[in-house]
């Protein structure tokens, strides 16, 4: 009995505690969810306090700025400036200090003007295409600024009258070509041709861009034939819709650099040069470039079975691994021991979009002052000349006009990729003189990542002189909130073939910003000694360095 008693006393103790605790932990909860809702229910200052008291930080944040940075340098990085952030308006495009963006910026905000604060796992390319520099105000085109325009209804119907019939294209697979004035009614490749100006190949901002790299990703091929000319293996593609490409083959893996031993002369053409240099184009701002895309093709069903090229049909082969490869007829690399190979099938290429037609939008080809000897033992003039440019700046087209400072952005570019090979470059004879330079063939670039080619930026050494659209637009993808490794990685991932592997390997990207920095330095040294180094391209634009 007395053992009983003891048992339930025992078990009415243990039951108390546990009520107790039980309460204590619901009491505790309570208090917690009622802190978080008096937190939530806090009520935010008014936009009248928060201005007056944002303002008044700004003007002593925005003069403390301007005297520490008058006396950094126009090459040094101004991010460390831009930290602390003001208060801001948007236009649509770019976030910028209303009161400041009025005003002459110092130095260090030469590039930072209108920047958006970049979020750390933010799109730094869609941040620098917000800038500003890339939405400078154009004037609108005239008539005579387009390279081609559509006829007009008189024009068609003299065309119908005067036909015998219809052509026969459809029994080869191709769509009837019902086009009219409509752009809509027009395909890609067409709608290219008639946005390119006397300015550009293309608007940044123009749709038909992704249209024209979607089209030539994704459509069938209808028929391969190897085009003529070229030192190197490169074929034609025609698509259902009268449209056509040429076809670059991978030649090189991503990670190899060129034989230190070999020519420039003698390098290899690359698919992933070509498809780099249109983004790194567009990257600066130039659109000189035809858009190019990345394409995994068969071997066997979109160049053997379709091709009419019977040269080229004769070059197909089995290699002993049970690869698919041909290797067609050209100057260099187009032997069996040099073939284009599928592995199995499946071939990594570049598809350039194909200019107008020359009987529709003829082209000038004009030999580069700059021209290597393309020789083993001769030097060309301007290797033994230091004082070239003179010469240069004394002879047509280059004594008027943009072309000098044309021929210099495209120094630039072949130096940041590498691209020695750059013995002529090409202009539309519709728009005379006053017009830019196509930056076309940039097989041979990206070859090596380890090696600085210096005297690819000699126009720019002995000139010292560049557009100021240009210059800032360097200055700016220096920042670390638009590093220029960064946002090529970041376009170039759009394309196809970077599912397969990035098209540019890590090397190459930090060779980018290191030959960045060389080109800017160069830029410092020639500020140093002229006043004439900046050629001023953007009138409306008022944000540059001291």
């Amino acid at each position: 009995m007395l053992r009983r008693s003891i048992g339930g006393r025992s078990t009415r103790s243990i039951c108390l505690v546990l009520a107790c605790l039980s309460l204590s932990l619901h009491i505790l909860l309570a208090l917690f969810c009622l802190s978080v809702l008096q937190t939530a229910c806090v009520l935010p200052p008014s936009s009248s306090s928060s201005s007056s008291s944002s303002s008044s930080s700004s003007s002593s944040s925005s003069s403390s700025s301007s005297s520490s940075s008058s006396s950094s340098s126009p090459l040094d990085d101004p991010g460390s400036s831009s930290r602390q952030r003001q208060p801001s308006v948007s236009d649509g495009n770019s976030v910028y200090n209303a009161t400041e963006w009025e005003k002459e910026p110092t130095r260090a905000q030469m590039a930072t003007k209108g920047i958006r604060e970049v979020d750390p796992g933010g799109s730094k390319l869609e941040a620098l295409f917000s800038h500003p520099l890339y939405n400078i105000p154009r004037p609108e085109r005239q008539e005579d600024d387009w390279l081609l325009r559509v006829k007009t209804s008189e024009e068609k119907e003299e065309e119908r009258d005067s036909a015998d019939g219809e052509s026969a294209s459809e029994e080869d697979g191709y769509d009837k070509a019902n086009w009219t004035v409509a752009a809509e009614t027009h395909p890609p490749w067409l709608r290219f041709h008639l946005g390119i100006s006397r300015w550009e190949l293309y608007r940044r901002t123009d749709p038909q861009l992704d249209q024209i790299t979607d089209y030539m990703a994704t459509q069938r091929i209808l028929n391969a034939v190897q085009k003529r000319g070229g030192t190197q293996l490169k074929l034609l593609m025609s698509f259902p819709n009268h449209g056509q490409a040429l076809l670059k083959p991978m030649k090189q893996a991503r990670d190899a650099e060129t034989d230190i031993n070999l020519f420039y002369f003698s390098d290899f053409e690359r698919h992933n040069a070509e498809i780099s240099a249109f983004h790194l184009d567009r990257i600066l701002g130039f659109h000189r470039i035809p858009p190019v895309v990345g394409r995994l093709v068969d071997v066997i069903a979109e160049i053997k079975e379709v091709t009419t090229d019977q040269k080229l049909s004769r070059t197909f082969f089995i290699s002993p691994v049970g690869n698919m490869c041909f290797y067609g007829q050209c100057a260099y690399y187009c032997s069996t021991e040099h073939p284009v190979c599928g592995g199995p099938r499946a071939l990594e290429v570049s598809l350039a979009t194909m200019l107008p037609d020359l009987s529709l939008a003829p082209r000038r080809s004009w030999r580069s002052p700059w021209r290597r000897s393309y020789s083993r033992t001769k030097l060309a003039q301007w290797e033994k000349e230091p004082a070239f440019c003179d010469v240069v700046k004394q002879t047509p087209p280059y004594d008027q006009g943009t072309r000098l400072v044309d021929l210099i952005d495209m120094a630039v570019l072949d130096f940041l990729m590498g691209n020695m090979d750059r013995h002529h470059y090409e202009t539309f004879e519709k728009f005379g003189n006053e017009t830019f330079l196509l930056h076309l063939d940039n097989g041979r670039a990206f070859g090596r990542h380890s090696r600085d080619e210096h005297s690819i930026l000699a126009p720019l050494q002995q000139c010292c002189r560049i557009r100021r659209s240009t210059f800032l637009r360097l200055h700016l993808m220096s920042l670390p909130s638009f590093r220029l490794s960064d946002v090529m990685r970041e376009s170039l991932a759009h394309d196809p073939l970077a599912v397969v592997q990035p098209l540019l390997s890590e090397a190459h990207l930090s060779a980018l910003d290191r030959r960045l920095a060389t080109v800017l330095q160069v830029l410092h040294t020639c500020r140093d000694h002229r006043d004439d180094v900046v050629y001023n391209d953007i009138e409306g634009y008022h944000e540059e360095p001291d």
